[in-house]
């Protein structure tokens, strides 16, 4: 099976665009495996939307090396060749003197090649000089290969393109053309979600605008030759064997406004004997199950509808008042206030607007608030749905939960912010909400606790 890294010198680079593109078209011909550096959400749903294989996420501040390695080698079953998707600039991490966090990190760790992304914009020698920079910032970072992005005309390309080749000794397999046609659909945290954007027709006409600029101007056979041989090892990883048939139902929320989940949570769960059973917090009833999750997305834009349906509103606080086990992530957790509080102006609306919720925690959300975007690092307590253990994370909100005084909190940060006062995963019953995204893999001894929680 081959491989390969796309990277950019820096974030707004284009390759978001370009390995969408990319994958999209080695898609029509192969068994296409991605992979999203860094925790994140959006882009692997386009990943996962232009391939039909399930996007996973690789992040060695969160992951040990065996788990990097298993996440990897698990998604590869059945792959004719992985494109793994870089995040911001190649050497940007958690830290500033090691690549600890960094796709420069992950590529050495997994011996992967990179095609590095250049926004040449208003530069043509001086792009060779970047390139250099970063071939020589690390030699253990093997870069073969520059795709230029922002390219303006015939004689840019040419310059920019020979400085590169004579400069630098590897080949520049793509210019791309500076034009709003590379540009997807934005929002306040980002790309517009896949799941959410498919239904309309312009959004799928920008995917398919991408592809052609891509298709015209990459030479997919030169991307092919940068790919290298890996081998994969003979077994599956222990982490993903399952133990036969499932004994115990959990409802995920699954629809337009719950939809950021990591590919392996439902395989992890899979291996902890649970069935999942996914339900609409917007269209569905509330499904019968032995407990729930709920992880984040976009519930402030689906205000109207989820308070319209009272059915799993009410059902959810009744459950949790009954002691079934619930989990909540970020728009999970909102979901589980009083009330949701938006902004004048805020997602379209023209006043402001408030909207009734599960009323599981005493509390309300309110947005926008402070952008917040990075690791979490803290420890969950003993005698709480999640169980006792130490785990890094992530979090990733433009929103406010303000709870009761009297609240009480699973998890104490020693790195990120949570519900706040370095205080995360607020906790009633048997129901648990916060802030902090775990990634299934590294924090699978906590999931095993919930499902345990969800047999008894």
């Amino acid at each position: 099976m081959k491989s390969l890294l796309v990277a950019g010198d820096r974030s707004g680079s284009g390759k978001t665009s370009i390995t969408l593109a990319l994958s999209a078209l080695l898609s029509a011909t192969r068994a296409v495996q991605t992979f999203k550096v860094g925790m994140d959400y959006i882009d692997p749903s386009y990943l996962t939307g232009v391939t039909g294989r399930p996007c996973r996420n690789l992040d060695d501040y969160v992951m040990s090396r065996d788990e990097l390695r298993a996440v990897f080698s698990h998604g590869c079953r059945g792959a004719d060749i992985a494109v793994v998707e870089g995040v911001r600039g190649l050497f940007e991490g958690a830290e500033a003197l090691t690549d600890l966090g960094s796709t420069a990190a992950v590529a050495k760790q997994l011996d992967l090649p990179v095609v590095l992304v250049v926004n040449a914009r208003s530069i043509t020698r001086s792009a060779a000089a970047i390139v250099k920079g970063f071939q020589a910032f690390d030699p253990g970072v093997d870069i073969r290969g520059v795709i230029l992005n922002q390219v303006t005309g015939t004689r840019h390309r040419e310059k920019a393109v020979r400085a590169i080749e004579h400069y630098c000794g590897i080949p520049v397999i793509g210019a791309i053309p500076r034009t709003t046609e590379m540009e997807l659909a934005m929002r306040h945290l980002g790309l517009v979600p896949y799941r959410e954007g498919q239904g309309h027709e312009e959004f799928r006409e920008r995917i398919e605008a991408v592809k052609r600029m891509i298709g015209e101007h990459v030479d997919l056979d030169a991307l092919l030759a940068l790919a290298r041989e890996v081998e994969l090892p003979p077994e599956g990883s222990s982490i993903y064997a399952t133990p036969g048939e499932s004994d115990v139902r959990i409802g995920v929320a699954l629809d337009e406004a719950f939809n950021f989940y990591y590919a392996d949570l439902f395989d992890i769960l899979a291996s902890l004997g649970a069935e999942v059973v996914p339900f609409s917090p917007i269209h569905d009833r509330l499904p019968e199950a032995d407990g729930y999750i709920l992880g984040g997305g976009y519930p402030e834009l689906f205000g109207a509808e989820l308070e319209a349906n009272t059915a799993v509103r009410e059902g959810l606080l009744e459950a949790s008042r009954n002691g079934t086990p619930v989990y909540a992530e970020c728009g999970g957790l909102i979901y589980l206030t009083d009330r949701m509080v938006l902004a004048p102006e805020f997602a379209g609306s023209k006043r402001e607007e408030t909207y009734e919720l599960a009323g599981v925690f005493a509390g309300e959300a309110r947005m926008p608030e402070r952008r917040m975007l990075g690791y979490v690092v803290g420890t969950s307590a003993a005698g709480t749905p999640m169980g006792e253990a130490a785990f890094r994370g992530h979090e990733f909100h433009y929103s406010s939960v303000r709870l009761a005084p009297e609240t009480r909190y699973a998890y104490r940060l020693t790195r990120g912010s949570g519900i706040g006062d370095g205080n995360d995963g607020a906790v009633r019953d048997r129901t648990i909400g916060s802030y902090t995204h775990l990634h299934p893999v590294t924090s699978r001894v906590m999931l095993g606790h919930f499902v345990d929680c969800c047999r008894t």
